[in-house]
C-alpha cells in the first residue's frame, strides 16, 4: 500500500508539472531547486550505501573457495549477461539518439544547461590512460567527498577481498557493514518520499523552459529503453531458456504475480520473496536459489545496467558531449562495475547515474531531466531484474544438473488447475442467478 501511494503521488506530480509548466512557466521554472535539493539528497546516499552493499556482497559469501563452482559458474553467468546488457542499451541509444536535441527554447534555464555542457565538454574528453588510472583512489574519504563511484568500487573490492582472507576476524566488521547497508537501504526509502516533490520541480522547469514540445523527447526515451527491454529479453533471456531447455512461456506465466508486483512498485525488494518461493515450487532446488537469488539483486541487475547504459549516453548527448567508441567501451567497463551496487529499491538507479556521470566530468543534469519519468522507467528495469534474475537461478540449475523437470510439471499444471477452477468458478458465479430465476419461473407455473 505505501509504495501504490507513492506511485500514485509521483504520477499525480508528473501531471502538475506538466500543467504548472504549460500554464505558468515563469512561476514554474523557480521550481527547479526542489529538483535540484532532491538530487543533492540522492548524491548523500550514494558513498555508504555503494560501500556497504558491495563489500557485503563480495565478503558475505566468505572466501573465494567456499564459493565453489556454483559461485564461479554464477558470477560468469551474470558478467556474460550484464555485458549483453550493456551492448543493447549503448546501441538503442547511438541508434535512436534520445538526448540529441532534447533541449530546446532560448529561456534563461536553457541557456544554463547548455553553457554547463560546452563547460563540461572541455574536462570530458580525458585519453584513455588518465580514465583508467583515475578509476584508481588515492584516499577513501577523497574519492568519497568527490562522490567518484569508481573509486569507491575498487576500494571496495579489495577491502572485500581483504576481509574474506581474513575470516572470523572479519565477522565483527561484517556484520556492521550488513546493518549499515539495512539502514542506508531504510534511509533511501526515506529520501525517495521526496520523489514527487523533486519530480514535480523538475518537470516543470523543463516544461516551464522549453515548452510542451519537451514532452515528444520523454516519450522518445521511454520508447527507446522498452524497446531495448523487449529486445534484451527476446534475444538473451529467451534465446538462454532456449539453451538450457525450458519452457521460457511457462516460466514467465509462473513468474506473473512478482513480476507485477515488481512492475507496480518499482521495486525489487518487493517481489523478492515470492520469487524465491515460485522459483523452488518450479523445480530449483533450494540451495541454488538461495544463491543464485540474493546474489543476483548484487551482482545482475539487467534492466537497471541496460538502463544505465543508455542514461549515460543520453546525458552526453543532452549537453552536447560525444563520446568517442574508446570512451564508450571505457564507460560500459566501468557500468560493469558500478551497476553491481545498485539497491533493488524504487529509483536507486538514479543514485549510481549521478555518480557515474560524475565520475567522467559529465554534468548531472541528465539526471534531473529523468527524474521526471523515472517512474516509468524504473517499472521497467525492476520487472526485467527479476525475470532476469529468476532465469538466472534456471540456468545454474541447469549447469549443475539438479533441476528438477518433474516439479516444473507438477507446477504448470498446477497453475493451469487453478486459472480453469477460477474461469469456472467464475462461470459458475455468473450463472447462479440465472439457475435461481429457472426455479423460480418452475415454481410460479407448478403454482
Amino acid at each position: 500500500m505505501k509504495h501504490s501511494k507513492l506511485t500514485a503521488l509521483i504520477f499525480v506530480a508528473l501531471i502538475l508539472g506538466i500543467i504548472t509548466g504549460h500554464f505558468a512557466p515563469e512561476f514554474a521554472v523557480k521550481m527547479h531547486p526542489f529538483a535540484a535539493i532532491f538530487l543533492r539528497m540522492v548524491k548523500m546516499i550514494i558513498a555508504p550505501l555503494l560501500f556497504a552493499t558491495l563489500v557485503v556482497g563480495i565478503a558475505g559469501h566468505g572466501d573465494a573457495k567456499s564459493l565453489g563452482k556454483i559461485g564461479l559458474k554464477t558470477i560468469i553467468y551474470f558478467e556474460v549477461v550484464t555485458t549483453l546488457a550493456l551492448v543493447i542499451g549503448l546501441s538503442m541509444a547511438n541508434i535512436f539518439k534520445p538526448g540529441v536535441g532534447f533541449v530546446m527554447g532560448t529561456s534563461e534555464h536553457a541557456v544554463q544547461m547548455q553553457t554547463a555542457g560546452l563547460l563540461a565538454a572541455t574536462h570530458a574528453h580525458t585519453s584513455v590512460g588518465e580514465m583508467i588510472t583515475n578509476i584508481f583512489p588515492t584516499s577513501l574519504f577523497d574519492a568519497m567527498s568527490q562522490g567518484n563511484l569508481l573509486q569507491i568500487v575498487v576500494f571496495s573490492i579489495f577491502f572485500a577481498i581483504a576481509m574474506c582472507a581474513c575470516k572470523e576476524k572479519a565477522r565483527p566488521v561484517l556484520d556492521f557493514l550488513n546493518s549499515v547497508s539495512q539502514i542506508m537501504f531504510k534511509f533511501t526509502e526515506y529520501v525517495m518520499y521526496f520523489a514527487p516533490l523533486g519530480i514535480f520541480g523538475a518537470i516543470a522547469a523543463t516544461v516551464g523552459a522549453n515548452g510542451l514540445a519537451v514532452l515528444k523527447n520523454y516519450f522518445k526515451v521511454i520508447g527507446a529503453l522498452y524497446l531495448a527491454f523487449a529486445i534484451f529479453v527476446l534475444l538473451v533471456l529467451f534465446i538462454v531458456c532456449k539453451l538450457v531447455k525450458i519452457s521460457f512461456r511457462s516460466l514467465i506465466k509462473a513468474l506473473q504475480e512478482p513480476a507485477l508486483l515488481a512492475f507496480t512498485t518499482a521495486s525489487s525488494e518487493a517481489a523478492f520473496p515470492k520469487a524465491m518461493e515460485i522459483m523452488e515450487r518450479f523445480g530449483v532446488p533450494k540451495n541454488i536459489v538461495g544463491f543464485v537469488m540474493p546474489t543476483g539483486y548484487t551482482f545482475n541487475l539487467d534492466g537497471s545496467t541496460l538502463y544505465l547504459a543508455m542514461a549515460v549516453i543520453f546525458s552526453s548527448q543532452l549537453v552536447g558531449i560525444n563520446l568517442d567508441l574508446n570512451q564508450q567501451i571505457i564507460i560500459m567497463l566501468a557500468l560493469m562495475l558500478t551497476s553491481k551496487g545498485v539497491a533493488g529499491v524504487p529509483r536507486a538507479s538514479l543514485i549510481v547515474l549521478a555518480g557515474t556521470l560524475a565520475s567522467f566530468n559529465i554534468p548531472i543534469v541528465g539526471v534531473a531531466i529523468l527524474l521526471g519519468i523515472d517512474q516509468i522507467l524504473d517499472m521497467g528495469r525492476t520487472t526485467v531484474n527479476l525475470v532476469g534474475n529468476c532465469v538466472a537461478t534456471v540456468v545454474i540449475a541447469r549447469w549443475e544438473n539438479v533441476f528438477n523437470y518433474n516439479k516444473m510439471r507438477e507446477f504448470v499444471l498446477e497453475s493451469n488447475e487453478e486459472n480453469n477452477s477460477q474461469k469456472i468458478g467464475a462461470l459458475a458465479k455468473n450463472y447462479a442467478p440465472q439457475k435461481e430465476l429457472v426455479k423460480e419461473e418452475i415454481n410460479i407455473k407448478e403454482g
